[in-house]
């Protein structure tokens, strides 16, 4: 039978992988017969080779390892360089290998199970809210698109006195009966109305938007505060804002409230769309006089250059309509923020 080439057993052996390599590279160093020109190792007067020491040295010179360290020389000693990402050295092996890197893939899944942070994550955003962590207070810090809610100059709500006493236009409302939809954004109640509905002040047309609740008002007149508050949300052309707030005070019930609490959404987030129609100039007092002066929205991202006007009378809600919305919302008012100087024209 012919033997195979020993240097073609070596190319097997290492296309075979290491390992698997040992007794075939074994082969591969052992001569096949006995060379009759040559004299033995015992003849030279030198000690003979352990074939296997030779596999060890080349294995080691292939790994950067050391073949001869400890006292088992079946095991080869792989060293740790430095700044590599082992933590120890020691005799690495095949198992031991294919253990750590299973073990990587399952401390990751543990991580995405409630298991050690990794680190480099992202931490959990803080969202905004009307107390705690995400509070009025550090609206400003919680992203950097909030930062007018801390460092602005003209924000809202504030408390309505030391205004000037002026003849105002009167705001032209031009509202209608339109269909609506009521969510629960899980701020407050919001109700969207379709479009058709409008004011005209100062010689430009806003178009209603949508308006929302807060209890207690946000805005107060001359340090008095009322029992909630309406905000309606106009917008024009040019995507300038313009809001009208309307005050609400104990009293007798309010139809165009209840129209809105019968339309209440059971989930949050979930726009409920009423089938009956809403007119919102039965929401507006008799009396439309008015204070108005620029500030912002009470909300983040606190965004300044809002046209406000905040109707000097409030309209009548009835304690029945007030514990509806406080069983949703217990107290949803951003406070007071610093007039800073800024005109406040009044009746």
């Amino acid at each position: 039978m012919r033997i195979p080439h020993r240097r073609s057993l070596a190319a097997a052996c290492v296309f075979t992988g290491l390992v698997a390599a040992l007794p075939c590279l074994h082969a591969a160093d052992a001569p096949a017969t006995p060379s009759p020109r040559k004299a033995s190792a015992t003849e030279s007067g030198q000690l003979p080779v352990d074939p296997m020491d030779k596999l060890r040295e080349r294995l080691a010179a292939k790994l950067g390892a050391n073949a001869d360290a400890g006292t088992n020389p079946n095991v080869i000693h792989v060293a740790v360089r430095p700044g590599s990402s082992g933590a120890t050295a020691g005799p690495v092996t095949r198992k031991m290998a294919e253990g750590r890197s299973a073990g990587g893939g399952h401390a990751a899944r543990r991580a995405g199970k409630g298991g050690p942070v990794v680190q480099g994550a992202p931490a959990r955003t803080v969202d905004w809210s009307y107390e705690g962590p995400g509070g009025p207070e550090r609206w400003g810090q919680l992203r950097p698109e909030f930062s007018q809610c801390s460092n602005g100059s003209r924000q809202s709500p504030i408390d309505i006195r030391d205004g000037i006493s002026v003849q105002l236009d009167p705001v032209q409302f031009e509202y209608q009966s339109s269909s609506f939809g009521v969510i629960d954004t899980g701020r407050t109640v919001q109700v969207n109305v379709a479009p058709g509905n409008s004011i005209e002040v100062m010689g430009r047309k806003f178009n209603l938007v949508r308006m929302d609740f807060q209890r207690p008002s946000e805005e107060r007149i001359e340090g008095r505060q009322f029992d909630m508050g309406v905000h309606l949300v106009h917008q024009d052309e040019q995507g300038k804002t313009a809001v009208v707030a309307v005050l609400l005070d104990r009293g007798a019930s309010q139809p165009v409230i209840q129209t809105v609490w019968n339309n209440l959404p059971l989930e949050k987030g979930e726009e409920l769309q009423a089938k009956t129609s809403i007119d919102l100039a039965q929401l507006l007092p008799s009396d439309r006089r008015y204070f108005t002066y620029m500030g912002s929205m009470t909300t983040p991202p606190c965004k300044e250059g809002v046209l406000w006007m905040v109707m000097k009378n409030p309209v009548s809600i009835s304690s029945e309509q007030l514990a509806v919305f406080s069983r949703l919302y217990r107290m949803n008012a951003r406070p007071v923020q610093a007039a800073g100087g800024r005109l406040i024209k009044g009746p």
